[in-house]
């Protein structure tokens, strides 16, 4: 009986060892994010994209990808989301960071960037947010609704700022071969990054509408059961 006892607390321990640090996680990539999201409107009240991305780079490159340790929260038990569907919404957002617009200069003042830094810091900002409550044990219905709502114009906004980056960046892949290499090596494959932008490209197509169809779906069950009186 002691030793169940004490199997108990342990555990007690470690769960709030766990939610403590999952709460200071989620805050950091609310407040993060926040901050992002005011410098962007700073900058963007002058009515000119150029020089938008630059404002924000170091604080997007550090929480976009400090993000990965969502993947590594689903995998360790942390959380309980889909650690395969995670890990492809988390690759997809730091594989467009890192390998379209760091990489490929030319696409960073266009005004698909402009569009996809505005759709993800306010998505973030409420998402975070949401989880952060969550954790607290009881999320304002107002986030909720945020959350089950705001996705109805920020998604389009965010994947069409996506493609439009992706698309700019195209033409300079294919010139300057960026991150290919052709036969013959030592390896003795080939591989074109111009062509995988592509691919990505036209996964869109099929992906797209899925996800946003069941984010509709989800907001009919959780914002449409929510009672009259309230």
């Amino acid at each position: 009986m002691a030793a169940e006892s004490s199997k108990r607390k342990e555990q007690k321990g470690e769960s709030a060892l766990v939610k403590t640090y999952l709460v200071a996680y989620n805050v950091s990539q609310m407040l993060g994010w926040l901050i992002l999201f005011v410098i962007a409107v700073s900058h963007a009240v002058s009515g000119n994209v150029h020089g938008l991305y630059r404002a924000v780079e170091p604080i997007l490159k550090i929480f976009q990808t400090a993000a990965v340790l969502e993947v590594l929260h689903c995998a360790i038990g942390f959380v309980k989301s889909n650690v395969m569907l995670t890990g492809f919404q988390v690759y997809s957002r730091v594989f467009l960071l890192w390998g379209v617009i760091h990489s490929f200069p030319q696409a960073q003042n266009g005004h698909g960037v402009a569009a996809l830094i505005f759709a993800w810091s306010i998505t973030e900002i409420i998402r975070y947010g949401y989880y952060f409550f969550s954790l607290l044990g009881q999320v304002p219905y107002f986030l909720v609704w945020c959350r089950y709502t705001f996705f109805i114009l920020l998604y389009p906004i965010g994947v069409t700022g996506e493609l439009m980056t992706i698309w700019t960046a195209l033409p300079y892949a294919e010139k300057l071969k960026l991150y290919s290499f052709e036969l013959p090596n030592t390896l003795n494959m080939s591989f074109n990054y111009y062509y995988y932008l592509w691919c990505i490209i036209f996964a869109y197509i099929p992906v797209f509408p899925q996800l946003y169809m069941h984010m509709l779906t989800q907001r009919k069950k959780i914002i449409g059961r929510r009672p009259k009186s309230d």
